[in-house]
């Protein structure tokens, strides 16, 4: 049976898609005086920025970029969660839907074997392959990630009784009186201040009763993993891409335009809330478990292999040949900083101000802040006996005309002052530098046959297109994958409201690419 069906597939969208790259239109040319502080030079240097290897590659591609009307915003995002059970209670809007997991195996490769998401989040690909009877392994760096899927596997196995009296209890207590200061939180500049006196000392309370008078501990994670679920309702931060927002009535320096949530939920509301949320979906959970049960897979109860840490450093260590298919989604090169927008839930788990700096420089490398990896790297694959390995991902990486274009246009705006910051060229670079030895062990690790499914963005800076979608496809297959399918959503997405009055609302592809060994 064809993987994709021609009916439903617009293949009219195969050699004209949505829009031009940016790229292929036409770039007026740029001027550099020879001597920047001789502004009476006659000897100007002129620059052009030249697009002439991103189309090329475009060319190579255009046929793989397949408008799939099977994809939408909502499944390929969180959106498509916030109904569904166990995955609701958290919103991690970082992740994609496991109805698009779903599709995904089903459509790709229908017979189980083993998963592996090197950027888990959550687990949404980890538990929604799990149903279909797929083996699944885990790779997350930041404990909030690996807190909520290990919350998630303790709610699969829990005694929906005892945890129900527990609940019935907990709805009576004034958690005011259970404060203890041993659970304060220890907050960090960002998030200081993001809670009311009172409703922080609720939520202390609630802390310190959990601790001290819930004695079964699959019990007492649970109650507190609804607490961890809530803090942005209580709080005065709503999470906003690269930072959080902070209301007006929080009390401290405010932007330009004041912000003002919706409404900001009391602790004994929110957790209320929540525990009902809980306690109606494990509910359910129960009574089909109960009716399908001779018809699950034997599979089914099997726990996801999980490792917390950098996938940098994990997946060089993983057996090759050894993954029937790689499904994830990597932080997009957008500038987004997970740990200031989770910086909350890191406080919460007891996160301090230097911890969350090492995370946010082992993370790959999406922020203006990240440093430059490769003598890590290098140390790393010399010590595990591989340095071929990374002279030959190294050479990839430096020999790659359409990404090195990208790299030296942005050098070049950098120095006229065009990028709103100017680290952007820096960031970009150790972006794909981190991506190339990502893809290189998925390479490795794969099985003949076996499949990449990788959800991710193209980016824009100054008006300038990166498609990363191209560039990362080829360098999979510098590395000996194929590029199947370059899957694209109806609907792009636009410029953001900075880029807007330079550059217009010109849309950028919003992928899955399909890549196979």
């Amino acid at each position: 049976m064809p993987i994709v069906r021609s009916k439903a597939i617009d293949r009219s969208t195969i050699s004209k898609p949505s829009s031009m790259p940016l790229f292929m239109k036409e770039i007026p040319p740029t001027i550099e005086l020879a001597n920047d502080s001789d502004r009476t030079s006659i000897n100007p240097v002129q620059i052009i920025p030249t697009s002439l290897s991103r189309t090329a590659l475009y060319e190579k591609f255009k046929s793989k970029i397949i408008h799939n009307p099977s994809l939408s915003r909502n499944l390929v995002s969180f959106q498509a969660n916030k109904q569904a059970p166990f995955s609701a209670w958290f919103k991690y809007k970082e992740g994609f839907s496991e109805r698009l997991v779903t599709y995904l195996l089903q459509t790709l490769k229908p017979q189980p074997g083993i998963l592996l998401d090197p950027f888990s989040g959550v687990g949404a690909s980890l538990f929604a392959a799990s149903g279909l009877g797929w083996e699944t392994i885990g790779i997350e760096l930041l404990q909030v990630g690996i807190f909520a899927t290990k919350a998630r596997l303790i709610a699969q196995k829990i005694d929906i009784n005892l945890f129900n009296k527990v609940i019935a209890e907990i709805k009576q207590i004034n958690f005011a009186e259970y404060y203890h200061p041993s659970h304060a939180l220890q907050h960090i500049p960002i998030t200081r201040g993001a809670f009311s006196v009172v409703e922080e000392e609720l939520l202390v309370g609630y802390i310190s009763y959990c601790h001290k008078f819930v004695m079964n501990d699959d019990i007492r994670n649970l109650l507190l993993y609804a607490a961890f679920c809530i803090l942005e309702d209580i709080s005065y931060t709503r999470k906003d891409g690269q930072y959080l927002r902070w209301d007006s009535r929080s009390g401290r320096s405010l932007g330009k335009i004041p912000f003002e949530k919706r409404e900001i939920l009391t602790f004994p509301d929110a957790i209320h809330q929540k525990l009902n949320q809980i306690v109606s979906d494990l509910d359910a959970s129960s009574i089909q478990l109960d009716l399908f049960a001779d018809s699950l897979p034997s599979q089914f109860t099997v726990n996801p292999k999980l490792y917390q840490g950098s996938c940098l450093e994990i997946l060089p260590t993983l057996q090759e040949n050894s993954i029937d298919f790689v499904l994830t989604s990597p932080p997009y090169a957008n500038r987004y900083d997970y740990t200031r927008t989770y910086a909350l839930e890191l406080v919460f788990l007891g996160c301090r101000e230097e911890e969350i700096k090492h995370l946010r420089q082992t993370m790959l490398s999406c922020t203006v802040e990240n440093r430059d990896k490769r003598p890590q790297l290098e140390q790393y694959y010399k010590s595990l006996g591989r340095l071929q390995d990374f002279i030959k991902v190294d050479y990839i990486f430096q020999q790659h005309e359409a990404l090195q274009e990208v790299i030296t246009i942005l050098e070049t705006y950098k120095k006229q002052g065009k990028l709103n910051n100017a680290k952007v060229a820096k960031m970009v670079h150790n972006y794909f530098y981190e991506m190339c030895f990502v893809t290189y062990e998925f390479a490795r690790i794969l099985k003949p046959g076996g499949i990449v499914a990788m959800v991710n963005d193209n980016v824009r800076y100054a008006g300038e297109e990166i498609p990363v979608d191209l560039i990362l496809s080829d360098i999979a297959e510098s590395f000996g994958l194929t590029t199947r399918y370059i899957w694209t959503l109806g609907r792009g997405k636009g410029n953001s409201s900075q880029q807007m009055g330079d550059h217009g609302r010109s849309e950028l592809r919003k992928c899955v690419y399909i890549w196979e060994k």
